[in-house]
């Protein structure tokens, strides 16, 4: 972990960032590295009446100050639709924000997740990330998201399979702590979104490669100069 680093956190949705790599952020914040994070859709506006958007950002501003993140940029697309805008219009959105960051690492989705939000955000993200002469990014890393990326078909060679793993015995707690800001979105275990399960999944992942826990990536670009 180095500590000139600039980190950015691509998510779907507020809670994502916290499911998918809570712990490596907070051990990043540790270490000294400047971590920004952008949401594309706001998780709330296909639940009709039911949406509250407003709780949601709440929600995750509260989650950053726990993870040690940057204040969030909420961008607002609509909630499990944006495969109903071009992705030019989902990149353009993006594509200043990275320009305004200029990070050196991007954490983002799985490209196969079962949410149609979580795979728009990947291919958005390496879009609006080219590697063209002169760009400060230079590392691209897939996260899972509980209920979302094992969920999706297993047929198919797009399947999640981790490469590289962050040991977050140390830092488990506070990815927990940073999810109960999200509590409206958790679910009782056996749910693969509760507590238990993040837990043991972060022990699974963890015991291996010979950690007390951990969190899996898959190495989409990494450039070594």
């Amino acid at each position: 972990m180095k500590m000139d680093k600039k980190i950015l956190i691509v998510a779907a949705h507020p809670d994502d960032e916290a499911l998918g790599c809570g712990g490596t952020i907070s051990r990043l914040a540790a270490d000294g590295c400047q971590i920004h994070v952008v949401f594309l859709a706001d998780g709330e506006t296909s639940r009709g009446e039911h949406a509250n958007i407003e709780n949601r950002d709440v929600a995750a501003l509260r989650a950053a100050k726990i993870l040690g993140l940057q204040s969030p940029v909420f961008l607002g697309l609509p909630d499990n639709q944006l495969d109903s805008l071009p992705l030019l219009e989902v990149v353009q959105k993006l594509e200043p924000e990275i320009e305004r960051i200029a990070p050196h690492v991007i954490y983002t989705h799985h490209g196969n997740d079962l949410n149609i939000d979580h795979r728009i955000t990947h291919q958005a993200v390496l879009t609006a990330s080219r590697p063209q002469p002169g760009s400060p990014v230079k590392s691209i890393y897939g996260f899972e998201t509980p209920s979302s990326t094992e969920w999706a078909s297993p047929e198919t060679a797009l399947a999640f399979r981790p490469t590289r793993f962050v040991n977050i015995a140390d830092q488990l707690q506070k990815k927990l702590d940073a999810l109960k800001c999200y509590e409206k979105e958790m679910r009782p275990f056996p749910h693969a979104r509760s507590f238990d399960a993040v837990a043991a999944l972060a022990r699974l992942h963890g015991a291996s490669v010979g950690v007390e826990a951990a969190e899996a990536f898959s190495v989409i670009r990494e450039i070594v100069v």
